[in-house]
């Protein structure tokens, strides 16, 4: 069986692209190779990212931000999945991948904007976590049924 590839897109591929490339191997049963980058990269995944991420025994360490440059011409996505928040998408020019399969918006907010103690910025990145978790799992559930 050939598995679909999947791109996930956001700006920094910090966080939330991120965390659901992660969650599409975990759940995606082998059925997918899953990808993500961003249109203006950071230069490392943010720690909380992978600290709550490790909380629920999800290892990211060999994950990176990577830019969206890396992949044109070089790959055919069947699913391009921006997680970018529509406010952002028209801030900040959340990438449209040319040549992809499907497009679909999953509009996640970014925990990195978040301001507060540290508690409360965990906080925010957990939730967005089991959002993002629950959006992947709930998709990969549908795509079986279909």
């Amino acid at each position: 069986m050939k598995r679909v590839r999947v791109l996930f897109l956001c700006t920094g591929n910090a966080a939330r692209s991120q965390m659901a490339e992660a969650f599409l191997r975990e759940y995606g049963g082998g059925r997918y190779e899953a990808y993500s980058a961003g249109s203006r990269p950071a230069g490392e995944i943010d720690p909380m990212t992978v600290r709550v991420m490790e909380e629920i025994g999800v290892d990211i360490l060999d994950q990176y931000p990577k830019s969206l440059h890396i992949f044109l011409g070089r790959k055919h996505f069947g699913y391009q999945i921006t997680v970018c928040k529509r406010e952002e998408e028209r801030e900040l020019n959340c990438p449209v991948f040319p040549g992809m399969g499907l497009r679909l918006s999953w509009p996640f907010e970014d925990p990195r904007g978040f301001r507060g103690g540290e508690e409360e910025r965990l906080g925010k990145f957990r939730e967005v976590r089991d959002r993002i978790a629950d959006r992947v799992r709930s998709w990969v559930e549908a795509s079986q049924r279909v």
